[in-house]
């Protein structure tokens, strides 16, 4: 499995599986799909209401046709509707979350990429690339990855203990992705002695959970875990 680190805004490195080329090439088969469909309707619509007025409205409606990669990637975090459907998404090399601009330019190079060569030339750069990167996403900075972080093994395990009460009952309202980024945190932090991150992830927690404790950040993050672990059935690593 090929992966490649990215360091994110929060000075963290995370780990993501590469986007293969064949599902790179699902994605693009499922979106070809999506605008057959899209032009069944037009061609429907076009005949329902008439040649005259038919022209104007086919106009209209072929814009998001014609921006779907774009449009798709912006609103939809980096996906189209074949991505989604892959678990893939667009993200940039830097760490930053990709503007219009980059999807933009990665819709250009399409037509290098994908139109003009039929495919070839994005299959054998995605294949060659170390990043798995088509032309476009050369231009841009940007990678297709798998959504899932990979996870490390080589860390501290936290488990429930039997009969185990949870301090704070709210972690419900969190989501796998958010413990999984509080446990890379963690890790970063205790690893450099941060405390300033700490106060800051601990900060975090309280604003989307409601939890108010005088608890140490240290303390109060590892509970947190352990709590979350408790809905979740699993051993979770910090």
């Amino acid at each position: 499995m090929n992966t490649i680190k990215i360091r994110t805004t929060q000075n963290v490195e995370v780990e993501y599986a590469m986007a293969s080329v064949g599902d790179r090439i699902i994605a693009y088969i499922i979106d070809s799909v999506v605008f057959f469909v899209w032009m069944m309707a037009l061609i429907m619509l076009q005949v329902t209401i008439g040649y005259e007025a038919g022209p104007i409205y086919t106009f209209i409606l072929m814009v998001p046709l014609l921006f779907y990669h774009p449009l798709c990637e912006f609103f939809l975090n980096g996906q189209s509707i074949g991505k989604k459907a892959r678990d893939i998404k667009v993200i940039k090399v830097s760490g930053e979350a990709p503007t219009i601009g980059d999807y933009l330019l990665r819709w250009l190079f399409r037509l290098v990429d994908i139109t003009i060569s039929s495919g070839l030339v994005a299959v054998v750069t995605v294949a060659a690339s170390d990043k798995g990167q088509r032309l476009g996403d050369m231009a841009a900075g940007t990678c297709v990855i798998r959504k899932e972080a990979v996870r490390r093994k080589n860390r501290v395990m936290v488990k429930t203990e039997e009969g185990y009460q949870v301090i704070f009952p709210e972690v419900s309202l969190l989501t796998d992705k958010d413990v999984a980024l509080i446990r890379q945190l963690l890790y970063k932090a205790r690893q450099h002695n941060n405390y300033e991150l700490l106060e800051k992830i601990a900060l975090r927690v309280k604003e989307t959970t409601g939890i108010q404790t005088e608890m140490p950040d240290w303390d109060f993050l590892q509970t947190v875990v352990k709590d979350y672990h408790h809905y979740t059935h699993g051993d979770l690593t910090v």
